[in-house]
């Protein structure tokens, strides 16, 4: 069966605390952000018995970590902000297996400096392509080099957004350190969001032997705003990824609030991950509750 999941970014508490309130909704997978009240895991500051502390504690209350955020423009334009970036990311990378999960996750980046959402035009050309080409290769091998699997997760905005570009990423990095954090929410712009079953199942047919992990959020049209969207979950420190809901045409919310082809993406899902973390985000602390019930619901729906 598959497992529903949550960030455990979403509740704003000290490590105990927040591995508390998961289990006590009926959770038994987190992905693991790095960022709890009381331990410091910034740039720098990651130690092996830091990683054990928070992979115990999470153990202790049944709640195995699947994966861990390193969510970072990965190609920034400014050479001294991508090397901060890329080294903090390495280091999530190289003590990964110490938090519990040999897979690190982040998106492809955007050549764009205001934003690590909004789309740059280098973004789409060969030379921006091959630049984030040479710096997915190098994270895959670094990776690889300590037991470790990096995920990209693909957004339409970065670099790596359409299927074709994730396919030819995979052919071009084809490498045991390298994996696919699937969510398809993330190919969707308004040109083929009425096309949701063609690209699903697109999405499937080229890319499924790559993935490792997925999430659950959902999509839908914005409407009259196009601004580059973001929520208040409750707290200040909040990670720009977690409160994030979408730019442009397209918005990204919680679970059971889009019109994402559920049915479909499940079904297309467990034909070869059938006990594959299915990861919630895009809410806050209030609405996990519901958004969990939508999932397992699905779940159950479609015996899975």
């Amino acid at each position: 069966m598959m497992q529903a999941g949550i960030f455990t970014g979403y509740f704003p508490y000290g490590l105990e605390e927040t591995a508390k309130k998961i289990r006590g909704l009926g959770f038994n997978t987190v992905q693991l952000d790095l960022h709890f009240k009381d331990v410091d895991l910034s740039a720098g500051q990651i130690t092996k018995d830091k990683a054990k502390k928070v992979r115990d504690t999470f153990r202790d209350h049944n709640l195995p970590v699947c994966c861990v955020s390193g969510y970072t423009n990965i190609i920034h334009p400014d050479k001294a902000e991508r090397d901060k970036r890329v080294g903090y990311l390495k280091e999530i990378i190289r003590n990964a297996r110490h938090f519990g999960s040999p897979y690190v996750i982040s998106e492809t980046g955007t050549y764009n400096t205001e934003s690590d959402w909004v789309h740059h035009p280098k973004n789409k050309t060969e030379e921006g392509f091959e630049e984030c080409r040479k710096v997915i290769a190098d994270l895959a091998q670094t990776a690889y080099d300590h037991g470790a699997v990096f995920l990209l997760e693909t957004y339409v905005n970065n670099v790596v957004g359409s299927v074709e570009e994730t396919v030819k990423m995979f052919a071009q990095v084809d490498h045991p350190g390298l994996g696919l954090l699937m969510d398809p929410t993330n190919y969707f712009e308004t040109h083929n969001i009425d096309r949701m079953d063609q690209i699903l199942n697109q999405v499937f047919d080229t890319l499924t032997d790559n993935i490792k992990i997925a999430h659950a959020k959902d999509v839908k049209r914005s409407g009259d705003d196009k601004s580059e969207k973001h929520a208040d979950i409750g707290d200040s420190d909040a990670m720009e990824s977690h409160t994030f809901r979408g730019v442009g045409e397209i918005e990204l919310p919680a679970p059971g609030l889009g019109s994402l082809n559920y049915d479909l993406y499940l079904k297309r899902l467990a034909e070869k991950h059938p006990n594959i973390p299915v990861i919630i985000e895009h809410l806050s602390e209030d609405d996990v509750p519901r958004a969990k019930k939508f999932l397992d619901g699905k779940f159950r729906e479609n015996g899975l």
